[in-house]
């Protein structure tokens, strides 16, 4: 059984949207005594602090610089965090801008970098030098399984070999191929979740799962995506289609998700937990109950290994 008494917590990507969202919510609980805001701008992070701190009342707060998608900043903000934290909420990311696919200064992709990489090195860093003490709940995305209603497709890897993991990682699936975001985005949430499982797995004391926050209006997501994405998305899918179908609801409920995942003993370590079968809002159930391969430990394993090379 893990324990759930949470006083303190780094999120990441916490100035605004969602993560500010969840900042504001876990400093309403009363027991929490220190939340770290991670955040690439320390301008734009000081200001979201000193908002954070009017809504609630509370100074709990400090700002703690890192961009996720550069190793090198991650692995300071590690060495320059101030004692342990009970929690971990890897919330930044995005679809990575009009170059999805353009390279980092550590030789990786933008998307994949900004998505998973800098989690993977912030969570690893964490564990290895003892700063991270109970829980670390990843944002994954219902898109990891494909979302037929928005045309997103789901992911597909013939064998999900450490090499085809490799494959996704690089963006080399869409060698020859007219590039898809939506896809390129799901499949590095995909890369996500099942990494995720795997560490939980090599570190059983602590409780390590993916939840998606599900779909909303009122965060920045779509900021990141390119720009004919960023118009269709900001113009039809959010305003129009996604309500017609059921398929949004509040940053409120989605920061929710996030801390019941942290919080509550009904989730449990090494799961994917979203929305059920063609939805993105409503009860979080564990994937592999619709998508089998959250549930496949050699896949899991394979993932892992793959994303290891990177670091």
């Amino acid at each position: 059984m893990h324990r759930t008494d949470i006083r303190s917590a780094l999120i990441t990507g916490a100035n605004s949207g969602l993560g500010k969202e969840v900042a504001r919510q876990l400093a309403l609980r009363g027991e929490m005594a220190q939340i770290y805001l991670g955040c690439r701008n320390e301008a734009k992070a000081q200001a979201a602090k000193a908002d954070l701190e009017r809504q609630t009342g509370r100074a709990v707060f400090k700002v703690l610089v890192m961009d996720v998608s550069d190793l090198h900043t991650v692995r300071d903000a590690i060495r320059t965090l101030e004692g342990p934290v009970d929690a971990l909420v890897m919330n930044a990311g995005g679809a990575a801008g009009d170059r999805p696919l353009s390279l980092t200064r550590d030789g990786v992709p933008q998307l994949f970098a900004k998505n998973v990489l800098g989690h993977v090195a912030l969570l690893n860093g964490l564990v290895a030098s003892g700063k991270l003490t109970q829980a670390a709940v990843y944002l994954g995305s219902e898109a990891a399984r494909g979302v037929p209603k928005l045309g997103m497709r789901r992911p597909a890897l013939p064998d999900s070999s450490v090499e085809d993991f490799v494959r996704v990682i690089t963006g080399r699936n869409f060698d020859g191929k007219r590039f898809d975001s939506g896809l390129a985005y799901g499949e590095v949430k995909y890369v996500a979740a099942m990494w995720m499982a795997a560490t939980a797995q090599q570190n059983p004391g602590l409780k390590l799962l993916t939840v998606s926050p599900g779909n909303t209006r009122g965060t920045n997501i779509a900021d990141s995506m390119p720009l004919a994405d960023r118009l269709l998305m900001r113009y039809l899918v959010m305003p129009v289609v996604a309500p017609l179908l059921g398929l949004v609801h509040s940053v409120q409920q989605r920061a929710a998700r996030i801390i019941a995942g942290l919080a509550d003993e009904a989730f449990k370590s090494g799961i994917f937990y979203a929305s059920g079968p063609g939805a993105l809002t409503g009860p979080l159930l564990d994937q592999s109950r619709i998508f089998a391969d959250f549930g496949n430990r050699a896949f899991q394993e394979n993932a892992r290994d793959a994303v290891q090379r990177f670091l």
